[in-house]
């Protein structure tokens, strides 16, 4: 565990206002995107968001619970990875496209397979193209999962997670507290709104009559995503998909970026230096909010950490990737 370099705006220290400023208040630039519809093995699809242009390595964006590529902090990481060159491409969880998916099934923190196929699509059309990969919140944490069900075998070159729930049972725990209860409401807001419109497009396995009484994220996964997934209830549903059980078995280069004032999580929820793989790297910062990371010195040169870090950190490692593959073939 290391300690990362980032040092907040001087306005900017609460964790709450890094969060907010960086998730609301900011507008991040668009990127011109190519949308590309993957099917997947079960009859479903995801919808990915290409950058254009470029020609370099490409790298994988997950986004975070109901994001998509309209997201700030999905802008801003598209965006920075295509000045650098690199080929990026935000695949959207089923149903976060702007387009119901066709199975009464949706995405959980723990789903794995649908990253598992469009990483094995992209590996088998450009085999010797390096493969990356970024993950957001609920993102990294299955960007994590996936990796140690993956251990040495995962075809990808590196990886980087960011503000990860690593316990998801602490983490819906922690937005039931103090103002990080703003961010549940927002959430449940969401959750509730996609079911209700799915419903319109097929009936539902689910009594979703009374869904405005499931007042926390915990009561919403124990009525909807556990049972429409196949869980026995919520506790199954948190101790299967949480990613801190895998972060020792991962066998590829990986940068986790946390923020000790994480607004969704408890510091005990932070992993230790033993429970992590050689191969991870944990950077934690005292200050930075969830998703946040913001600095600069004034409100109006706001800049955006995670975006120069990420790009620079890949940049490192598939160099020595690509050094490392000229002497083999010398």
């Amino acid at each position: 565990m290391l300690n990362n370099p980032f040092i907040p705006a001087w306005w900017l220290r609460n964790a709450h206002l890094q969060t907010l400023w960086a998730n609301v208040v900011r507008r991040a630039e668009n990127t011109a995107l190519r949308r590309e519809r993957l099917e997947l093995p079960d009859g479903d699809f995801v919808d990915l968001d290409w950058t254009t242009g470029a020609s370099g390595p490409v790298v994988i964006v997950l986004h975070g619970l109901q994001g998509s590529s309209n997201s700030s902090y999905a802008r801003g990481i598209l965006r920075a990875l295509h000045q650098r060159g690199y080929r990026a491409v935000l695949m959207h969880f089923r149903g976060c496209s702007g387009e119901p998916n066709r199975l009464p099934r949706f995405y959980h923190g723990g789903e794995t397979g649908d990253l598992n196929t469009l990483v094995n699509v992209l590996h088998a059309r450009e085999p010797h193209t390096p493969l990356a990969a970024v993950g957001y919140s609920l993102g990294g944490n299955v960007l994590l999962k996936w990796l140690g069900e993956q251990g040495q075998h995962a075809p990808l070159t590196c990886a980087v997670a960011v503000s990860v729930p690593f316990d998801m049972n602490e983490s819906v725990l922690r937005l039931q507290r103090g103002l990080s209860r703003f961010y549940q409401r927002h959430l449940l807001r969401c959750l509730r709104d996609t079911v209700r419109e799915k419903s319109r497009h097929m009936r539902l396995p689910l009594d979703i009559g009374d869904l405005d009484r499931l007042r926390t994220l915990r009561t919403y996964d124990d009525a909807v995503t556990a049972p429409l997934h196949g869980f026995a209830g919520v506790d199954d549903y948190y101790t299967q998909s949480s990613c801190r059980q895998y972060l020792g078995r991962i066998g590829i280069p990986t940068l986790v970026l946390h923020a000790a004032d994480d607004p969704f999580l408890t510091r005990k929820a932070t992993p230790t230096q033993a429970e992590l793989s050689p191969h991870v790297t944990l950077e934690l910062s005292g200050h930075g909010g969830h998703v946040g990371f913001v600095y600069g010195s004034a409100p109006w040169r706001a800049c955006y950490w995670l975006e120069e870090r990420i790009p620079a950190w890949l940049e490192g490692v598939l160099a020595s990737y690509n050094a490392g593959n000229m002497r083999e073939t010398a």
